[in-house]
């Protein structure tokens, strides 16, 4: 006799997630507001959630997508300083309720939309190359951004980055509970992104491009598209760091910046969400960790990847993605079995 196996209907599967990740955010926002743990973790929680968008935007152009980009600091720079100018202009400290949570909203929206214009005018160009060349372009473009922050007054005349010196005072609106929203609009945009039609186009670039073009698929579209949507989601990470820091200096965002994003992505596995957060969670927290240590935390730190790299060269997830629905069914049907058999 044929076994039936249980399936989780779609609307009770998104039931489930939208009720954990309300818990989520709202009981874990509550506790860390309520003085559950110290100022010092609630910073590298925050700092946690942002290398987070980080690495799982990175993920889309370069897992997904399978490029190598290397101007991602580049993308984090330009919404940075969009959204401190903007916070600094509307004195967002100064303004409450609505208004600060719509500045905080305008700012984000504000820095995600620079950052991808950036995105769509370095990917138009760039993205018919591959590889190596891919790779130097996009480093290029990381390395301008850097010294135009740091000469563009002198050509304007007026006062708009500050130059070397660095934006300072800006309005320090991120805290735990923003950085957790942002994380999780994040995560699930990308997720419905990519489990859709456009979703398979890119995935289906990323194994073979020519089979794909072959196929109808719009590779230059879809290429562009998936390089704005990373770019787009580091420039909301950039406005975050500039809230949290409340100043910012060009030699932040350099070539190393973008090559400890990458890092990220490659530990936790490419195409992997999930491997992207772990892996941003592991390489933030575990510096902190070994503060104690001081001459020896970053020989510690090294090693650590070296060893990741050596025993599981696919990264710590390979390509595997969470599923809460699939764990749920498998229970299901694991407990069904199970009485059957007895």
């Amino acid at each position: 006799m044929k076994q039936t196996v249980k399936r989780i209907p779609m609307p009770v599967r998104y039931l489930i997630n939208t009720v954990l990740i309300a818990l989520l955010v709202f009981g874990s926002t509550a506790y860390v507001n309520g003085g559950g743990v110290s100022g010092y973790i609630t910073k590298v929680l925050m700092v946690i959630g942002i290398n987070i968008i980080l690495a799982v935007s990175l993920n889309v152009a370069t897992g997904y997508l399978g490029q190598l980009p290397l101007g991602h600091a580049g993308f984090m720079a330009v919404g940075a300083y969009t959204g401190g100018i903007f916070l600094k202009a509307v004195n967002a400290s100064e303004l409450g309720g609505a208004g600060y949570a719509a500045a905080i909203a305008a700012a984000l929206v504000l820095s995600g939309l620079v950052a991808a214009f950036f995105g769509i005018i370095i990917g138009v160009p760039a993205l018919r190359l591959r590889g190596d060349y891919l790779a130097i372009i996009t480093l290029g473009f990381g390395e301008i951004i850097r010294v135009v922050l740091t000469n563009i007054d002198d050509l304007l005349g007026f006062k708009l980055t500050y130059g070397a010196s660095g934006l300072k005072r800006i309005p320090k609106i991120t805290s735990y509970f923003n950085v957790l929203v942002c994380v999780v609009l994040t995560c699930l945009v990308i997720h419905l992104i990519m489990k859709s039609r456009h979703g398979r186009a890119i995935l289906a670039i990323r194994e073979n491009e020519i089979a794909a073009e072959s196929c109808g698929v719009r590779t230059t579209y879809y290429k562009v598209m998936a390089f704005t949507l990373s770019a787009f989601f580091a420039g909301v990470a950039g406005c975050l760091y500039a809230g949290y820091l409340g100043s910012l200096q060009p030699t932040t965002f350099g070539f190393m910046k973008s090559i400890e994003i990458l890092v990220m992505v490659v530990l936790g596995g490419m195409g992997s969400m999930l491997g992207s957060i772990l892996s941003a969670i592991t390489l933030t927290a575990l510096p902190e960790a070994l503060r104690a240590f001081e001459d020896y935390r970053m020989v510690a730190y090294s090693l650590v990847l070296v060893l990741v790299m050596i025993f599981k060269p696919t990264g710590l997830m390979g390509q595997y993605d969470f599923s809460l629905s699939r764990i749920l069914e498998k229970l299901l049907n694991l407990g069904k079995k199970s009485k059957k058999e007895g």
